[in-house]
C-alpha cells in the first residue's frame, strides 16, 4: 500500500487523473489504471462513497512500476486490486516543503511540452506534476465555438514564474467559480502535463503535453501568517514569542479575525532576509 496526500483529482477524458506526494519520500505519484489513457474510473476511485479530495491522506494499493508505454512520465504507478482509503486530511501550511518555487513550471516558460523533449532527459527528471506557490492568481470563462464553457487561470509564483491562459482542470474548483468564488489570497497550485494530442486513438508523439491547473488550494489568513514566518526566516519558537508579545496568545488559531489580519500586514511589511524564504521552509507551525 502507498500513502499519499491527494494534491489533484482533475478531468481526464470523462473519468479522473488523481495524484499526490508521498511524504516518507517527498516524490509525485499518479495512480494509473489500465486504460489506455491511465484514467482512473469511479468505482476504483471512489473513498467511503465520495471523491477524493485535495489534502485527503489516502492509502493505495499500488505496483513499483507503470506499463512501458508510460515511460514519458516518471510519476506514474500502476493501480493494484484493493480499496482505496482515507486516513485524514493534512494542513495546507504542511505542504509549503514541498512547493517547486525555485523552477520554471514544469520544465520552461512555455505553456506546453512534447514528449520527445521529456524522453531527452533521464527518467527521474521526466516529471510532469509540480506543486507551486502562486502568489497572483487569476481566472477568466470562455465560450468555445462548441458552446461548452470552460475556466482559463493565469498565475505568478512568488519567485515570478508566470503562465497564462492554463486550462483549469479541478473539478471541485470550477464548480465554485461557477458560483461566484474567486480566490483572494496566495495559493498552492498543482500544475499538470496533459496527454499528448491524439486524434482517432493515434498518438502523435510530437505533439504538445499542455500544462493544466489540477488542483487549487487557496491559503487562508492563518496560513500566511504562517508563510510570512517562514519569509523571514524565523524558528517556530521565534514566531510563538512574537504572538505571545503582541496578543498573548501561543498559536494562530487562537487569534480572532482582527488580529490575524493585523499580524499578517505586520509580518508583511519586514523586509525580506538575503535568503529566499523557500530556501528556509521547516516542517512545523507556531
Amino acid at each position: 500500500m502507498t500513502q499519499i496526500i491527494c494534491l489533484a483529482n482533475s478531468w481526464k477524458r470523462g473519468e479522473r487523473c488523481i495524484a499526490g506526494i508521498e511524504l516518507t519520500t517527498g516524490k509525485w505519484i499518479r495512480p494509473v489504471s489500465d486504460l489506455s489513457d491511465g484514467r482512473v474510473p469511479w468505482y476504483v476511485r471512489t473513498v467511503e462513497g465520495r471523491e477524493p479530495e485535495l489534502l485527503d491522506f489516502l492509502e493505495i494499493p499500488l505496483a513499483n512500476t507503470a506499463p512501458a508505454h508510460w515511460n514519458f512520465e516518471q510519476e506514474n504507478r500502476s493501480i493494484l486490486p484493493g480499496e482505496w482509503r482515507r486516513l485524514g486530511q493534512v494542513q495546507p501550511t504542511d505542504l509549503l516543503p514541498y512547493c517547486n518555487s525555485d523552477r520554471p513550471i514544469l520544465h520552461n516558460c512555455g505553456r506546453n511540452v512534447t514528449v520527445p523533449y521529456l524522453c531527452s532527459l533521464p527518467f527521474p527528471e521526466r516529471y510532469t506534476l509540480q506543486l507551486n506557490y502562486v502568489k497572483e492568481f487569476s481566472v477568466k470563462r470562455t465560450v468555445k465555438v462548441t458552446g461548452r464553457c470552460k475556466w482559463m487561470g493565469n498565475i505568478l509564483t512568488d519567485m515570478g514564474y508566470h503562465l497564462t491562459e492554463l486550462s483549469i482542470t479541478d473539478p471541485a474548483f470550477v464548480e465554485r467559480l461557477e458560483a461566484g468564488y474567486r480566490p483572494q489570497n496566495p495559493c498552492l497550485v498543482t500544475v499538470s502535463l496533459s496527454l499528448p494530442f491524439c486524434s482517432s486513438d493515434v498518438w502523435q508523439a510530437d505533439a504538445p503535453c499542455w500544462k493544466l491547473i489540477a488542483g487549487v488550494i487557496e491559503l487562508s489568513g492563518i496560513d500566511l501568517i504562517l508563510v510570512e514566518v517562514k519569509r523571514l526566516g524565523w524558528s517556530i519558537e521565534q514566531g510563538r514569542e512574537h504572538l505571545q508579545r503582541y496578543y498573548q496568545k501561543r498559536s494562530r488559531k487562537q487569534l480572532t479575525v482582527s488580529e490575524i489580519t493585523h499580524c499578517l500586514n505586520y509580518l508583511q511589511s519586514l523586509p525580506t532576509p538575503s535568503r529566499h524564504f523557500a530556501t528556509i521552509i521547516a516542517i512545523g507551525a507556531p
